[in-house]
């Protein structure tokens, strides 16, 4: 695999306007790295929908489409039927996928569309104020649950690898992390696989990625890290969940 040691021509050097710590500048360079090394920038189309994933256009030098909150698979979806030749890419929080968009991922992998997404979950809403998302973890304190998020009437956190497995159409489910060097490196080569399923015609691939919010969490950047390490790990367990390529 080639490894770049330069800026990646894919990635702009606009200022980041993410928070000190937060996952989705790695995230970000990922992706970069990636489509330099596949050359797929000038047939990328990606679809950025409401939340942090909202300023992708600041980063990513290719097409980007804009989303209303959580219908970014059912975009993706039109734009691959339609230009069937690009290379669709789907970016999405977890407010964003397992909430108010549920229903698009859901039946957008349950028709194996063509498409790579990937799931960025930090278990809060981290742009809107950092209220319970539907991965916020049993006991975790937001602005929306301030005792900490109980079974009883908020229920337990939604498991999007493990629910989306029972789809008989789903090609490519994979759980990582960007809180350690170790795990970036594996969330590259899973990164990497989704978007290669993609070129090859295999199907739907989605990568979750557990993810650093600082702010939204109310932790420093390291403690964030631990907290992933030591209490996200451990509900959503890192791995494959199914590969069927």
């Amino acid at each position: 695999m080639k490894v770049l040691k330069t800026q990646p021509k894919s990635i702009t050097t606009e200022g980041t306007k993410y928070c000190p710590g937060c996952g989705h500048g790695i995230v970000l360079r990922l992706i970069g790295e990636i489509v330099d090394e596949l050359g797929l920038r000038e047939k990328m189309i990606l679809t950025a929908p409401v939340g942090c994933a909202v300023v992708l256009y600041d980063y990513i030098t290719c097409d980007v489409i804009e989303c209303p909150h959580g219908r970014a698979p059912a975009i993706g979806t039109a734009l691959k039927r339609v230009h069937p030749d690009k290379f669709i890419l789907i970016y999405q929080g977890d407010g964003d996928l397992a909430a108010i968009g549920a229903a698009e991922i859901i039946h957008a992998a349950n028709r194996g569309e063509n498409m790579s997404v990937l799931f960025v979950n930090n278990a809060i809403y981290g742009m809107t104020g950092g209220q319970m998302a539907p991965t916020t973890l049993i006991g975790q304190k937001t602005t929306t649950s301030p005792t900490g998020r109980c079974v009883k009437g908020m229920g337990k956190p939604i498991r999007v690898c493990e629910l989306l497995s029972s789809l008989e159409e789903t090609k490519y489910l994979e759980r990582t992390s960007v809180h350690s060097a170790r795990n970036i490196n594996k969330t590259k080569a899973a990164i990497r696989k989704a978007f290669v399923n993609q070129i090859n015609g295999i199907g739907f691939s989605l990568v979750e990625i557990l993810s650093m919010c600082p702010v939204g969490w109310r932790l420093s950047p390291r403690d964030s890290q631990s907290f992933i390490e030591e209490q996200m790990t451990d509900y959503f367990p890192l791995g494959v969940y199914k590969d069927t390529d």
